[in-house]
């Protein structure tokens, strides 16, 4: 008896597609932070996300949406080395549609982009660095509370909120907060060599732009969106194909709550809201 076989389960997709130019199209939305998080974005979990997209070889380009207040520089940087890195790796045009924001960390992925397309009310730019904190010296003798600290090592006990500030430890996160702003300003002006259109002193001071202002400053190349951007370049006969994180196939929904997990939701929640705050979104 011949052996029966079972289509492709995708057969009615890929029959419907056909004819059709296959655009993948990324959207990294979210705070950058290595903390695994839904809503996170870091290079664990984009990365699977940008090898799918660019291994459809059809594909005439790879269109990426980033809508992001910025966060860790080091994971900001390892995701757009991974955009470039695979985009000459397969020869692929890589075309960055902003959303509300990409700003620091959203616009360092960004200039991953051979163009950036924006609304012209999206905000860009904000190449700079920054550290904060509280001081709360003298809060706990009010208290009545003794606090004992001990270090092996002179700096240990740098940024310690309970501590008065020192000099020297200010000129050394000054230093640390520069050599990374160098990094962020290099990736810059090589990624949009001859197109900025203004001195460094008003580009790399961490203000924002709206979308406008950054076509006139030469951080960005144009206004639209991605419909209207690809329907124009590639046809009407289009297939966007979104790339989204799989789901287990035997996901269950969890039952239950512990406190601490709760709390650290909780906390995440307020720093993702606060850096979109950061930008009045």
């Amino acid at each position: 008896m011949a052996e029966l076989t079972t289509p492709p389960r995708n057969w009615l997709n890929r029959l419907l597609r056909r004819g059709k130019t296959t655009i993948p199209v990324v959207r990294l939305h979210g705070v950058i932070a290595a903390e695994q998080r839904q809503g996170r974005l870091n290079i664990a979990t984009v990365a699977p996300l940008l090898k799918r997209a660019f291994a459809i070889k059809s594909a005439p380009v790879v269109a990426i949406i980033v809508n992001s207040p910025g966060g860790s520089p080091v994971q900001s940087r390892l995701i757009s080395k991974r955009i470039r890195d695979l985009a000459d790796e397969h020869d692929k045009k890589v075309l960055v549609f902003v959303e509300d924001a990409a700003a620091s960390g959203g616009y360092f992925i960004a200039v991953a982009g051979d163009e950036i397309i924006v609304d012209p009310s999206s905000i860009v730019g904000s190449i700079g660095v920054i550290m904060a904190g509280f001081g709360f010296v003298g809060a706990l003798e009010k208290l009545g509370i003794e606090r004992r600290v001990h270090t092996a090592g002179n700096n240990k006990s740098t940024l310690d909120p309970f501590l008065p500030e020192k000099q020297t430890d200010i000129e050394r996160i000054k230093q640390f907060e520069l050599d990374i702003h160098q990094v962020f300003i290099d990736v810059v002006k090589t990624r949009r060599a001859g197109k900025l259109k203004a001195p460094d002193d008003q580009l790399f001071t961490g203000e924002w732009w709206t979308g406008i202002r950054g076509v006139e400053l030469g951080l960005v190349d144009a206004l639209g969106d991605m419909h209207e951007v690809l329907r124009t370049r590639y046809g009407k006969d289009i297939d966007l194909k979104i790339i989204a994180p799989k789901r287990p196939f035997f996901g269950l929904p969890r039952i239950g709550f512990s406190m601490a997990g709760l709390g650290g939701e909780l906390s995440a929640t307020i720093e993702d809201r606060a850096a979109w705050a950061r930008l009045g979104l």
